[in-house]
């Protein structure tokens, strides 16, 4: 029997490839639920964030002032161990000191307390040894007549502005990481103060 052919006006067509491929993309698309396709668009619009930078170390802005200070300090520790008489230089030095100590306190907000930053300077006096004992004799041997006086009056200056910048330049470091009058330590600074004292040139 022989195979009937349809007039060309109702014979349907085949869509094209590509129109196809669409077709059947949007069918199934339209069958998803649409709780289901609105999570795959969710899922295509977010994209993953970019990781953060890692944190930097501020810097310590206060530095540059606080050496200033312990500079000026260090020059009137200084001019203090000019004082002829035993034992009140010393005391003047330790005057300047605590000034100093309260003065870097307030640039870096640390709470200052006088007795506290007397025990504080005190035990770095012990850390320093055998530097606080040469001072301790410098100031003493100002008590013999002319020679002791001249002597005195030479190395006193020198050994107070040297130690003063130590001292300042020890708490400078240890406020800048963070640390108070509370938890400073003199033992733990002792390298650094003496390699300090050693670098300060007036």
């Amino acid at each position: 029997m022989a195979k009937k052919t349809l007039p060309k006006a109702i014979r349907p067509e085949a869509a094209p490839p590509g129109e196809a491929a669409d077709q059947l993309a949007a069918t199934q698309e339209a069958a998803k639920p649409t709780s289901a396709r609105a999570a795959a668009a969710a899922h295509r619009a977010v994209k993953p964030e970019p990781a953060a930078p890692a944190p930097r170390v501020p810097p310590d802005r206060h530095r540059a002032a606080a050496k200033k200070v312990v500079e000026r300090f260090s020059l009137w520790g200084g001019a203090a161990g000019l004082i002829p008489l035993p034992f009140v230089d010393a005391a003047a030095v330790g005057g300047v000191q605590i000034a100093m100590l309260r003065r870097l306190s307030q640039i870096y907000q640390v709470p200052f307390s006088k007795n506290l930053g007397r025990a504080l300077i005190a035990g770095i006096a012990g850390a320093m040894i055998p530097a606080s004992s040469v001072i301790g004799a410098a100031s003493v041997v100002k008590g013999m007549p002319i020679v002791g006086t001249a002597i005195g009056a030479v190395a006193m200056p020198t050994l107070s502005a040297g130690a003063t910048y130590a001292i300042g330049m020890a708490f400078i470091q240890h406020f800048a990481s963070g640390g108070t009058l509370l938890d400073f330590r003199p033992p733990d600074y002792r390298e650094f103060i003496k390699a300090q004292k050693e670098a300060y040139r007036p």
